[in-house]
């Protein structure tokens, strides 16, 4: 995010035209966006309050900085450098992952109130929150225009990511997942997963897992587990914005290479090929659903049996107005060894999601792992992760 720039204060009367000049400018840069208002007085009788239609209120309030399209008005015009974060509307990959209800944030409270750029003005008290609303839907028609065959999963489909069980919907993101044996013999595991979208339904995802193992003599193996690349692609989605109701289901498909060293317990030794599928259902009063299905297959079975799963989250997003975002979620896991004689293990795990920053784009998670059955060979944990949004910004951006 830029501010203005920091000069010396020196007593010299060129140093003082320099400032002069300087608070000018950055008069002019805060008013921009804002003398657009005029051209509702054209029309209205100079009031705003009786423009109804979103492009309207669009054209009103926000093309003098946006452009009449969405792309952003050359700076010929707006007399500013754009930021980083300055959004062109008509690019899907810039707006189509984004919930609109931050759209509304930035809007009524302006950029600083999300962590952007002190250049967009805050409307809460020109624009009624049912213009704000139309303003938006507008904003998010222009994406929409050029997204013909639905290729972009609209942002409200973007659930909290559960613990355990993994989402239907494409991101750019950086998680880091550690998980330690609540009770029993020490082990710690840490997961680094880095997801990269492509398109509108497509991600490609890589895992490493470093896992840390306590001997029976004393000490720790420590090491890289069996790394996993993966390609997700959406086949279908829905929103029902209006009754704030929709799906979205994807498909995943990854290998599993063994790089990490069987013979310490840090890998299975054999490659094998995975596959799942998630359905993510978006609830009335931001509460979701999330279920995920699927299995490993190695290429020899004789050490490394086939296993499948199945895993469920339920949840709820709240927030006070636009603020930090909470959201409870309970998962009931299930997996099974594909042998003769084997059961089914359930866990239950509980957790507790929240955005750490103003951006809402860092976010953390933590949860409690507990075997339900079969706890003889099975340890309970505590599981934490760092989620970070590398698409809206930098890690220390936001804040």
């Amino acid at each position: 995010m830029r501010g203005p720039a920091v000069v010396p204060m020196v007593s010299s009367p060129s140093s003082e035209r320099v400032l002069l000049l300087m608070f000018l400018s950055t008069a002019i840069i805060a008013a921009a966006c804002l003398l657009s208002n005029s051209s509702a007085r054209a029309d209205n009788d100079g009031d705003i309050s009786k423009l109804h239609a979103g492009r309207e209120i669009f054209q009103a309030a926000c093309v003098a900085c946006h452009g009449a399209d969405g792309s952003g008005a050359p700076k010929t015009l707006v007399g500013f450098d754009k930021p980083a974060t300055f959004p062109s509307f008509d690019q899907c990959d810039q707006t189509a992952p984004e919930y609109i209800r931050d759209w509304k944030a930035v809007i009524r409270d302006g950029g600083p109130a999300r962590g952007f750029s002190q250049i967009m003005p805050a409307f809460g008290d020109v624009l009624t929150p049912e213009q704000i609303d139309k303003v938006a839907e507008y904003l998010r028609s222009l994406c929409a225009k050029h997204d013909k065959e639905r290729t972009w999963p609209p942002g409200e489909l973007n659930l909290p990511r559960a613990m355990v069980t993994e989402k239907a919907f494409p991101e750019d993101e950086v998680v880091l997942t550690t998980a330690f044996n609540a009770k029993g013999a020490p082990g710690m595991t840490n997961n680094l997963t880095y997801e990269y979208r492509i398109d509108g339904r497509n991600q490609l995802e890589v895992a490493l897992p470093v896992t840390s193992l306590h001997r029976n003599t004393g000490g720790y193996d420590t090491g890289i587990g069996d790394v996993a690349v993966g390609l997700k692609h959406v086949f279908f989605w829905n929103l029902d914005t209006a009754g704030r109701r929709g799906s979205i289901f994807a498909v995943q498909s990854e290998i599993v290479l063994p790089t990490g060293n069987s013979t310490k317990g840090l890998g299975t030794g054999e490659a094998a090929l995975g596959v799942f599928g998630s359905y993510d259902v978006l609830l009335p009063q931001d509460t979701f659903l999330q279920f995920q299905a699927g299995g490993n297959f190695p290429r020899h079975t004789q050490t490394t049996p086939n296993d499948v799963y199945a895993r469920s989250a339920f949840g709820a997003s709240f927030s006070k107005g636009f603020g930090r975002q909470w959201s409870p979620m309970l998962e009931l896991v299930a997996d099974r060894n594909l042998q003769t004689g084997a059961t089914t293990n359930w866990d239950l795990v509980p957790q507790f999601q929240v955005t750490l920053n103003t951006r809402q784009h860092i976010r953390a998670d933590l949860a409690y792992r507990l075997a339900l059955n079969n706890t003889a060979g099975r340890a309970n944990e505590v599981m934490f992760y760092f989620l970070w949004d590398w698409f809206d910004g930098g890690l220390f951006e936001g804040w």
